[in-house]
């Protein structure tokens, strides 16, 4: 009986790997040495639909004119293939702090996908796309405090780093056992709104998508994430990178793209994160980050030299997420001794002074302030 615990303890939140060492992870930088990006297509964006240990997300990230900042998610993940469960999560930032954020998680039942797997549906609500590939469309009625009913139309190409947007998981790299994945829509206008309680917000402005694939255990996968989301009035530029737990080496894997209306001015995975500055949280002893610098570089199409910048202050925290939070306590401690995992995700929003992107293509230098969503998360030493 202990022995089949264990081993449902194991799928549902794993245990520490042994370590394989680097030679057990291809990163996407690999494919990117010699095809640095490529645009997406419609087919680029279907649900991949796992049936083994998997979770996959649709996420739309919005920056209203109105100064409104907020992120609606679909999560589906698999658990070895024993349980399939899906997720609607609308998260509407109060960036005064003058009250609570809203936030509203809701189960989906009875989802389903369509034909080509471009569009998802469940009970109240659909995340569809356009038959040209251009446009979704996010409505969901599954949560009275946060109804949605939002268009994201796409405005500059999508991206993938390489070719195929992934890095492999295995010791036979031929077979891989796990993968990880993101396509981006660095640059898009959004029109529509969240109706709360207190009525509806409007969201008429810049958005930003990112379909995300772990394609095995996502604590298996990464240690350490880092995210910045920069839309300025002319420029967006996008940044993932995520640490690998000792078991890969440590491996660092970084995705970016930098773009303008109707063009990617440069991506692929030339780009990094550092944390300036830290400060100890109290409550995990992690090192929340206080002063961030995210960078770009690479050659634009024509073979021009780009060199990017976003540094500055991250002011006060927007807010910490304990993820394990609604977890039971007990299962929590088991979890945290077998897995070694305690997972906090720090969300940044800076606005007493906005952060500025610094561009330089070829002899042409920008400087632009823009609005920056970012995040650093913390899962396992």
């Amino acid at each position: 009986m202990f022995k089949w615990a264990q081993q449902q303890l194991a799928n549902v939140a794993g245990t520490q790997e042994p370590i394989y060492g680097p030679s057990a992870i291809k990163s996407v930088a690999e494919e990117a040495e010699t095809t640095p990006y490529t645009e997406l297509t419609k087919y680029d964006l279907k649900w991949e639909v796992m049936e083994s240990t998997c979770v996959e997300t649709q996420t739309f990230y919005f920056m209203s004119q109105d100064g409104q900042l907020a992120f609606c998610q679909v999560i589906y993940s698999n658990v070895a293939g024993i349980r399939t469960t899906c997720q609607f999560n609308c998260k509407i930032f109060n960036l005064d702090r003058s009250k609570p954020h809203v936030w509203s998680s809701t189960p989906l039942n009875n989802h389903e996908f369509s034909e080509d797997r471009t569009s998802f549906y469940a009970d109240d609500c659909a995340v569809e796309l356009s038959e040209d590939g251009s446009t979704y469309t996010i409505k969901s009625m599954t949560d009275e405090q946060a109804i949605v009913n939002l268009t994201v139309k796409r405005t500059a190409p999508g991206f993938k780093a390489g070719k195929t947007g992934k890095t492999l998981f295995g010791t036979d790299l031929s077979n891989p056992w796990g993968s990880m994945r993101h396509l981006f829509w660095p640059r898009c206008t959004a029109e529509g709104t969240i109706t709360t309680k207190e009525g509806p917000i409007n969201f008429n402005g810049r958005a930003f998508f990112a379909h995300a694939l772990q394609g095995m255990k996502p604590h298996h996968a990464a240690a350490r994430w880092n995210f910045c989301n920069f839309q300025g009035p002319t420029h967006s530029a996008i940044l993932m990178q995520f640490t690998t737990p000792p078991s890969y080496g440590s491996t660092v894997v970084a995705v970016g793209v930098i773009a303008k209306d109707g063009e990617i001015i440069v991506g692929g995975c030339k780009s990094d994160v550092t944390h300036i500055q830290t400060k100890s949280d109290s409550e995990n002893d992690w090192p929340e980050p206080t002063t961030i610098r995210y960078t770009w570089s690479g050659t634009t199409k024509d073979g021009k030299p780009v060199e990017a910048v976003i540094e500055g202050g991250l002011e006060d925290k927007l807010d910490r997420i304990d993820v394990m939070a609604e977890v039971p306590g007990f299962v929590k401690n088991i979890v945290a001794a077998a897995a070694g995992t305690k997972p906090y995700i720090y969300q940044y929003s800076p606005q007493k002074s906005q952060l500025s992107l610094k561009l330089k293509i070829g002899d042409q230098e920008v400087t632009e302030q823009g609005v920056v969503f970012s995040e650093a998360t913390f899962i396992s030493e």
